[in-house]
């Protein structure tokens, strides 16, 4: 059985779960843990933002006049 796809994206997953992470613990600069939860969110915030670029760019003139 595969797992149920869930309403909320990874990205807000990350940020609740980092958002917990910092409520926990003052000082997070020993905490790996949440240093590689950290660098996820940034990946996939990235990621997100590559993609919405390059359909802007692929949309060509017509975006530009829509904006």
């Amino acid at each position: 059985m595969a797992k149920k796809p869930t309403d909320e994206s990874d990205e807000t997953r990350l940020k609740k779960k980092i958002a917990v992470r910092v409520k926990e613990e003052k000082k997070l600069s020993g905490d790996s843990a949440a240093r590689s939860l950290r660098k996820r969110l940034k990946r996939v915030q990235r990621k997100r933002r590559a993609l919405s670029s390059r359909k802007k760019h692929a949309a060509g003139k017509q975006a530009e006049t829509k904006a």
